[in-house]
Protein backbone atom coordinates (compact mmCIF):
# COMPACT_ATOMS: atom_id res chain seq x y z
CA UNK A 1 0.00 0.00 0.00
CA UNK A 2 3.18 2.43 1.03
CA UNK A 3 4.05 2.19 -2.74
CA UNK A 4 0.74 2.95 -4.39
CA UNK A 5 0.24 5.73 -2.19
CA UNK A 6 3.79 7.05 -3.24
CA UNK A 7 3.35 6.55 -7.08
CA UNK A 8 -0.13 8.20 -6.34
CA UNK A 9 1.24 11.32 -5.07
CA UNK A 10 4.24 10.95 -7.62
CA UNK A 11 1.95 10.99 -10.49
CA UNK A 12 0.25 14.33 -9.37
CA UNK A 13 2.97 15.79 -9.12
CA UNK A 14 4.07 14.75 -12.89
CA UNK A 15 0.24 15.64 -14.17
CA UNK A 16 1.62 19.34 -12.80
CA UNK A 17 4.15 19.58 -14.87
CA UNK A 18 2.38 20.08 -17.95
CA UNK A 19 0.38 23.28 -17.67
CA UNK A 20 3.70 24.46 -16.08
CA UNK A 21 5.08 23.57 -19.15
CA UNK A 22 2.49 25.81 -20.62
CA UNK A 23 3.29 28.27 -17.90
CA UNK A 24 7.25 28.42 -18.52
CA UNK A 25 6.20 28.74 -22.63
CA UNK A 26 3.80 31.12 -21.82
CA UNK A 27 6.11 33.84 -20.29
CA UNK A 28 8.60 33.17 -23.24
CA UNK A 29 6.14 34.36 -25.65
CA UNK A 30 4.90 37.21 -26.76
CA UNK A 31 1.50 38.77 -24.56
CA UNK A 32 -0.91 38.22 -27.16
CA UNK A 33 -0.09 34.46 -27.50
CA UNK A 34 -0.03 33.50 -23.36
CA UNK A 35 -3.45 32.06 -23.88
CA UNK A 36 -2.76 30.02 -26.56
CA UNK A 37 0.64 28.08 -24.95
CA UNK A 38 -1.22 27.38 -22.15
CA UNK A 39 -4.13 26.18 -23.77
CA UNK A 40 -1.94 23.72 -25.84
CA UNK A 41 -0.19 21.95 -23.08
CA UNK A 42 -3.60 21.72 -21.21
CA UNK A 43 -5.06 19.94 -24.41
CA UNK A 44 -1.82 17.79 -24.42
CA UNK A 45 -3.01 16.09 -21.12
CA UNK A 46 -6.49 15.70 -22.33
CA UNK A 47 -6.01 14.43 -25.99
CA UNK A 48 -3.02 11.69 -24.10
CA UNK A 49 -5.32 10.68 -21.69
CA UNK A 50 -7.79 9.85 -24.25
CA UNK A 51 -5.51 8.41 -26.69
CA UNK A 52 -3.94 6.51 -23.82
CA UNK A 53 -6.55 4.58 -22.41
CA UNK A 54 -7.96 3.65 -26.18
CA UNK A 55 -5.23 2.37 -27.29
CA UNK A 56 -1.17 4.11 -26.85
CA UNK A 57 -0.81 2.46 -22.93
CA UNK A 58 -1.62 -1.13 -25.40
CA UNK A 59 1.13 0.45 -27.94
CA UNK A 60 3.53 1.05 -25.72
CA UNK A 61 3.42 -1.78 -23.16
CA UNK A 62 1.20 -4.47 -24.41
CA UNK A 63 3.05 -7.63 -25.68
CA UNK A 64 5.87 -6.72 -28.19
CA UNK A 65 5.82 -7.12 -31.83
CA UNK A 66 9.17 -7.65 -33.76
CA UNK A 67 10.49 -5.42 -30.73
CA UNK A 68 9.12 -2.13 -32.63
CA UNK A 69 5.45 -2.11 -30.79
CA UNK A 70 3.32 -3.21 -28.79
CA UNK A 71 0.15 -5.26 -29.20
CA UNK A 72 -3.20 -4.48 -28.81
CA UNK A 73 -3.90 -7.08 -25.65
CA UNK A 74 -4.46 -3.93 -23.28
CA UNK A 75 -7.14 -1.64 -26.05
CA UNK A 76 -9.85 0.17 -23.56
CA UNK A 77 -7.86 -0.93 -20.43
CA UNK A 78 -8.92 -4.79 -20.97
CA UNK A 79 -7.32 -6.59 -18.65
CA UNK A 80 -5.89 -3.98 -16.94
CA UNK A 81 -6.49 -3.94 -13.44
CA UNK A 82 -5.63 -4.16 -9.55
CA UNK A 83 -2.86 -6.79 -10.10
CA UNK A 84 0.66 -6.45 -10.59
CA UNK A 85 3.75 -5.86 -8.24
CA UNK A 86 5.26 -3.35 -6.83
CA UNK A 87 1.84 -1.18 -7.84
CA UNK A 88 -1.13 -2.06 -9.17
CA UNK A 89 -1.42 -2.37 -13.16
CA UNK A 90 -3.96 0.29 -13.47
CA UNK A 91 -1.59 2.73 -11.20
CA UNK A 92 1.16 2.26 -13.38
CA UNK A 93 -1.06 2.80 -16.75
CA UNK A 94 -1.82 5.98 -15.42
CA UNK A 95 1.36 6.83 -14.10
CA UNK A 96 3.09 6.38 -17.62
CA UNK A 97 0.11 8.58 -18.99
CA UNK A 98 1.24 11.98 -17.41
CA UNK A 99 4.93 11.13 -18.69
CA UNK A 100 3.33 10.62 -22.18
CA UNK A 101 1.31 14.08 -21.52
CA UNK A 102 4.24 16.37 -20.73
CA UNK A 103 6.16 14.95 -23.94
CA UNK A 104 3.40 15.92 -26.28
CA UNK A 105 3.29 19.57 -24.28
CA UNK A 106 7.15 20.06 -24.35
CA UNK A 107 7.00 19.41 -28.37
CA UNK A 108 4.51 22.69 -28.29
CA UNK A 109 7.89 25.19 -28.37
CA UNK A 110 8.17 24.09 -31.90
CA UNK A 111 4.81 25.71 -33.12
CA UNK A 112 4.84 28.92 -30.36
CA UNK A 113 2.45 31.40 -32.04
CA UNK A 114 1.89 30.05 -35.40
CA UNK A 115 -0.40 26.88 -35.21
CA UNK A 116 -3.66 25.84 -35.48
CA UNK A 117 -5.21 24.80 -32.81
CA UNK A 118 -7.32 22.19 -34.71
CA UNK A 119 -3.93 20.94 -37.00
CA UNK A 120 -2.44 20.49 -33.24
CA UNK A 121 -5.33 18.34 -31.91
CA UNK A 122 -4.04 15.95 -35.13
CA UNK A 123 -0.67 16.02 -35.16
CA UNK A 124 -0.70 15.65 -31.34
CA UNK A 125 -2.45 12.52 -31.44
CA UNK A 126 -0.66 11.18 -34.62
CA UNK A 127 2.79 12.30 -33.10
CA UNK A 128 1.79 10.21 -29.84
CA UNK A 129 0.57 7.60 -31.48
CA UNK A 130 3.54 6.83 -34.35
CA UNK A 131 6.43 8.71 -32.20
CA UNK A 132 5.93 8.67 -28.38
CA UNK A 133 4.05 4.66 -28.36
CA UNK A 134 6.75 2.71 -30.05
CA UNK A 135 9.80 4.70 -28.56
CA UNK A 136 7.87 4.32 -25.09
CA UNK A 137 8.01 0.29 -26.44
CA UNK A 138 11.40 0.39 -27.43
CA UNK A 139 13.10 1.15 -23.63
CA UNK A 140 9.97 0.16 -21.63
CA UNK A 141 7.98 -2.13 -22.92
CA UNK A 142 10.37 -4.97 -23.83
CA UNK A 143 11.29 -3.72 -27.43
CA UNK A 144 14.27 -4.20 -29.50
CA UNK A 145 16.16 -1.24 -27.38
CA UNK A 146 15.62 -3.05 -24.06
CA UNK A 147 16.19 -6.50 -25.54
CA UNK A 148 19.61 -5.08 -26.33
CA UNK A 149 20.51 -3.65 -23.15
CA UNK A 150 19.90 -0.24 -23.25
CA UNK A 151 18.80 1.41 -19.94
CA UNK A 152 16.44 4.79 -19.56
CA UNK A 153 15.58 5.35 -16.15
CA UNK A 154 12.86 7.64 -16.59
CA UNK A 155 12.38 8.92 -19.87
CA UNK A 156 16.22 10.59 -21.37
CA UNK A 157 15.17 8.74 -24.49
CA UNK A 158 11.81 8.39 -24.67
CA UNK A 159 10.70 12.23 -23.42
CA UNK A 160 13.26 14.36 -23.63
CA UNK A 161 14.88 12.91 -27.02
CA UNK A 162 11.46 12.58 -28.53
CA UNK A 163 10.22 15.54 -27.56
CA UNK A 164 13.39 17.49 -28.22
CA UNK A 165 14.61 16.32 -31.58
CA UNK A 166 11.23 15.84 -32.91
CA UNK A 167 10.71 19.41 -31.66
CA UNK A 168 13.75 20.73 -34.21
CA UNK A 169 11.91 18.89 -36.97
CA UNK A 170 8.52 20.58 -36.44
CA UNK A 171 9.76 23.87 -36.29
CA UNK A 172 12.26 23.43 -39.37
CA UNK A 173 8.68 21.79 -40.91
CA UNK A 174 6.40 24.82 -40.40
CA UNK A 175 8.80 27.32 -40.61
CA UNK A 176 9.47 30.15 -38.67
CA UNK A 177 7.12 32.64 -37.36
CA UNK A 178 6.27 36.08 -39.89
CA UNK A 179 9.03 38.63 -39.01
CA UNK A 180 11.43 36.54 -37.15
CA UNK A 181 14.67 37.80 -37.12
CA UNK A 182 13.39 41.15 -37.62
CA UNK A 183 10.43 42.11 -35.08
CA UNK A 184 11.01 42.02 -31.30
CA UNK A 185 9.75 38.55 -29.93
CA UNK A 186 11.56 39.02 -26.84
CA UNK A 187 9.43 37.42 -23.76
CA UNK A 188 6.44 38.90 -22.10
CA UNK A 189 6.97 38.01 -18.65
CA UNK A 190 10.13 36.46 -17.45
CA UNK A 191 8.65 36.36 -13.49
CA UNK A 192 6.02 33.66 -15.40
CA UNK A 193 8.85 31.36 -16.76
CA UNK A 194 10.47 31.26 -13.61
CA UNK A 195 7.62 29.87 -12.22
CA UNK A 196 6.66 27.49 -14.48
CA UNK A 197 10.21 26.38 -13.85
CA UNK A 198 9.92 26.27 -10.30
CA UNK A 199 6.97 23.54 -11.00
CA UNK A 200 8.92 21.47 -13.57
CA UNK A 201 11.65 21.42 -10.99
CA UNK A 202 9.38 20.58 -8.47
CA UNK A 203 7.32 17.71 -10.21
CA UNK A 204 10.42 15.89 -11.05
CA UNK A 205 11.04 14.67 -8.19
CA UNK A 206 7.87 12.69 -8.90
CA UNK A 207 8.90 12.48 -12.18
CA UNK A 208 12.31 10.83 -11.46
CA UNK A 209 12.09 8.81 -7.89
CA UNK A 210 8.52 7.96 -9.10
CA UNK A 211 10.04 5.70 -11.83
CA UNK A 212 11.79 3.55 -9.34
CA UNK A 213 8.03 2.35 -8.81
CA UNK A 214 8.13 2.36 -4.60
CA UNK A 215 9.37 3.75 -1.89
CA UNK A 216 13.28 2.49 -1.64
CA UNK A 217 16.81 3.03 -2.06
CA UNK A 218 16.71 3.79 -5.59
CA UNK A 219 13.64 6.43 -5.33
CA UNK A 220 15.78 8.27 -2.71
CA UNK A 221 18.64 8.37 -4.87
CA UNK A 222 17.09 9.69 -7.90
CA UNK A 223 15.51 12.45 -5.67
CA UNK A 224 18.85 13.35 -4.69
CA UNK A 225 20.58 13.64 -7.97
CA UNK A 226 17.33 15.01 -9.42
CA UNK A 227 18.46 18.33 -7.51
CA UNK A 228 22.15 18.10 -7.54
CA UNK A 229 22.30 17.52 -11.37
CA UNK A 230 19.53 20.53 -11.48
CA UNK A 231 21.51 22.84 -9.42
CA UNK A 232 24.65 22.42 -11.08
CA UNK A 233 23.06 22.79 -14.73
CA UNK A 234 21.50 26.26 -13.50
CA UNK A 235 25.11 27.47 -12.22
CA UNK A 236 27.11 26.30 -15.30
CA UNK A 237 24.36 27.78 -17.57
CA UNK A 238 24.60 30.72 -15.59
CA UNK A 239 28.48 30.95 -15.53
CA UNK A 240 28.45 30.37 -19.39
CA UNK A 241 26.16 33.02 -20.19
CA UNK A 242 27.56 35.64 -17.62
CA UNK A 243 31.47 35.21 -19.52
CA UNK A 244 29.37 36.19 -22.59
CA UNK A 245 27.14 39.23 -21.02
CA UNK A 246 24.92 39.25 -18.18
CA UNK A 247 24.15 37.00 -15.31
CA UNK A 248 19.98 36.31 -16.03
CA UNK A 249 17.38 34.96 -14.88
CA UNK A 250 16.48 33.26 -18.38
CA UNK A 251 19.77 31.53 -18.08
CA UNK A 252 19.60 30.43 -14.50
CA UNK A 253 15.69 28.18 -15.25
CA UNK A 254 16.88 27.32 -18.18
CA UNK A 255 20.30 25.27 -17.43
CA UNK A 256 18.10 23.61 -14.27
CA UNK A 257 15.78 22.43 -16.81
CA UNK A 258 18.84 21.41 -18.77
CA UNK A 259 20.03 19.31 -15.72
CA UNK A 260 16.72 17.30 -15.09
CA UNK A 261 16.63 16.45 -18.65
CA UNK A 262 19.95 14.95 -18.20
CA UNK A 263 19.69 13.33 -15.13
CA UNK A 264 16.73 11.98 -15.78
CA UNK A 265 18.18 8.50 -17.81
CA UNK A 266 20.47 7.84 -15.63
CA UNK A 267 18.65 8.84 -11.59
CA UNK A 268 18.18 5.33 -11.19
CA UNK A 269 22.00 4.72 -11.81
CA UNK A 270 24.43 6.89 -10.67
CA UNK A 271 25.35 9.00 -8.10
CA UNK A 272 25.62 12.52 -6.14
CA UNK A 273 29.25 13.18 -7.38
CA UNK A 274 28.19 11.86 -10.84
CA UNK A 275 24.85 13.91 -10.83
CA UNK A 276 27.71 17.16 -10.08
CA UNK A 277 29.32 15.95 -13.60
CA UNK A 278 26.24 15.37 -15.48
CA UNK A 279 24.48 18.40 -14.33
CA UNK A 280 27.80 20.91 -15.37
CA UNK A 281 27.96 19.53 -18.89
CA UNK A 282 24.43 19.69 -19.19
CA UNK A 283 24.39 23.02 -18.85
CA UNK A 284 27.40 24.10 -20.71
CA UNK A 285 26.41 21.92 -23.93
CA UNK A 286 22.78 22.54 -24.03
CA UNK A 287 23.75 26.23 -23.67
CA UNK A 288 25.95 25.64 -26.61
CA UNK A 289 23.23 24.07 -28.61
CA UNK A 290 21.12 27.06 -27.72
CA UNK A 291 23.96 29.25 -29.60
CA UNK A 292 23.79 27.10 -32.46
CA UNK A 293 20.45 27.51 -33.11
CA UNK A 294 20.73 31.55 -33.42
CA UNK A 295 23.31 31.25 -35.19
CA UNK A 296 21.77 29.07 -38.08
CA UNK A 297 18.61 30.99 -37.40
CA UNK A 298 15.98 27.97 -36.46
CA UNK A 299 12.70 29.80 -35.28
CA UNK A 300 12.57 26.50 -32.36
CA UNK A 301 12.86 29.83 -29.73
CA UNK A 302 11.52 28.20 -26.93
CA UNK A 303 14.26 25.67 -26.84
CA UNK A 304 13.14 21.84 -27.05
CA UNK A 305 15.62 20.95 -28.59
CA UNK A 306 18.83 22.59 -27.20
CA UNK A 307 17.30 22.00 -23.50
CA UNK A 308 15.60 18.64 -23.45
CA UNK A 309 16.85 16.72 -26.61
CA UNK A 310 20.59 17.92 -26.24
CA UNK A 311 20.14 17.33 -22.64
CA UNK A 312 18.32 14.03 -22.77
CA UNK A 313 21.22 12.95 -25.16
CA UNK A 314 24.03 13.87 -22.84
CA UNK A 315 21.92 12.70 -20.16
CA UNK A 316 21.77 8.87 -21.72
CA UNK A 317 25.16 8.44 -22.92
CA UNK A 318 26.61 9.48 -19.04
CA UNK A 319 24.49 6.42 -17.95
CA UNK A 320 26.75 4.28 -19.95
CA UNK A 321 29.53 6.30 -18.41
CA UNK A 322 29.17 7.07 -14.22
CA UNK A 323 26.09 4.28 -13.58
CA UNK A 324 27.56 1.72 -10.33
CA UNK A 325 26.48 -0.82 -9.58
CA UNK A 326 25.89 -0.09 -5.68
CA UNK A 327 23.06 2.06 -7.37
CA UNK A 328 21.40 0.00 -9.73
CA UNK A 329 23.09 -3.08 -10.34
CA UNK A 330 24.79 -1.72 -13.59
CA UNK A 331 28.17 -0.76 -14.41
CA UNK A 332 29.46 1.95 -16.84
CA UNK A 333 33.07 2.81 -18.06
CA UNK A 334 34.01 4.23 -14.41
CA UNK A 335 32.90 0.74 -13.09
CA UNK A 336 34.65 -1.11 -15.86
CA UNK A 337 32.31 -1.99 -18.39
CA UNK A 338 32.93 -0.73 -21.90
CA UNK A 339 29.35 -2.34 -23.43
CA UNK A 340 27.05 -0.28 -21.42
CA UNK A 341 28.03 2.79 -23.12
CA UNK A 342 28.33 1.29 -26.48
CA UNK A 343 24.00 0.27 -26.29
CA UNK A 344 23.13 3.46 -25.11
CA UNK A 345 24.85 5.29 -28.08
CA UNK A 346 23.15 3.05 -30.27
CA UNK A 347 19.48 3.61 -28.53
CA UNK A 348 19.71 7.23 -28.32
CA UNK A 349 20.84 7.68 -32.03
CA UNK A 350 18.49 5.47 -33.44
CA UNK A 351 15.91 7.37 -30.94
CA UNK A 352 16.83 10.76 -32.41
CA UNK A 353 17.01 9.77 -35.76
CA UNK A 354 13.43 8.17 -35.59
CA UNK A 355 12.02 11.55 -33.48
CA UNK A 356 13.28 14.27 -36.14
CA UNK A 357 11.94 12.05 -38.86
CA UNK A 358 8.95 10.51 -37.98
CA UNK A 359 8.01 13.89 -36.52
CA UNK A 360 9.19 15.91 -39.96
CA UNK A 361 7.40 13.47 -42.06
CA UNK A 362 3.64 13.61 -39.87
CA UNK A 363 4.48 17.52 -39.95
CA UNK A 364 4.58 17.89 -43.71
CA UNK A 365 1.54 15.25 -44.33
CA UNK A 366 -0.68 17.14 -41.65
CA UNK A 367 0.15 20.74 -43.46
CA UNK A 368 -0.70 19.24 -47.04
CA UNK A 369 -3.95 18.60 -45.68
CA UNK A 370 -4.74 20.55 -43.25
CA UNK A 371 -2.29 23.28 -42.87
CA UNK A 372 -0.39 23.61 -39.37
CA UNK A 373 -0.18 27.38 -39.76
CA UNK A 374 -2.60 30.13 -39.28
CA UNK A 375 -3.21 33.23 -41.08
CA UNK A 376 -0.19 36.25 -41.66
CA UNK A 377 -3.57 38.13 -40.40
CA UNK A 378 -3.72 36.20 -37.50
CA UNK A 379 -0.12 35.72 -36.26
CA UNK A 380 -0.10 39.45 -36.35
CA UNK A 381 -3.24 39.74 -34.11
CA UNK A 382 -1.94 36.90 -31.98
CA UNK A 383 -3.48 33.55 -31.63
CA UNK A 384 -5.39 34.18 -28.30
CA UNK A 385 -7.73 36.48 -29.90
CA UNK A 386 -7.85 34.60 -33.55
CA UNK A 387 -7.94 31.09 -32.04
CA UNK A 388 -10.02 31.50 -29.09
CA UNK A 389 -11.40 34.72 -28.86
CA UNK A 390 -9.76 35.43 -25.62
CA UNK A 391 -7.24 38.18 -24.38
CA UNK A 392 -5.42 38.27 -21.14
CA UNK A 393 -5.82 41.97 -20.56
CA UNK A 394 -8.83 43.76 -20.72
Amino acid sequence: MINSSFILICTAMVMLMTPAVGIFYGGLVRKKNLISMLMLSFISFALVTVQWIFFGYSLAFGPDIAGFIGGLDYVFLNGVGMDGEPIPDLLFMVFQLVFAAITLAIITSAVAERVKLSAFIIFGLLWTTLIYDPLAHWMWGGGWASQLGALDFAGGIVVHIGAGFGALALALAVGSRFGYGDHNMEPHNIPLTLLGGALLWFGWFGFNAGSALGVNEVAINAFIVTNISASCGALSWLAAAWIKGKPSSMGMISGAIAGLGAITPAAGFVGPMAAVCIGIVAGLVCYGAMLVRLKKNWDESLDAWAIHGVGGLWGTIALGIFAIPAIGGVAGIFSGNFGLIQVQIIAAVAAVVYAFAGTFALAKIVDSFIGLRVSEDEEYVGLDIAQHGETIYP
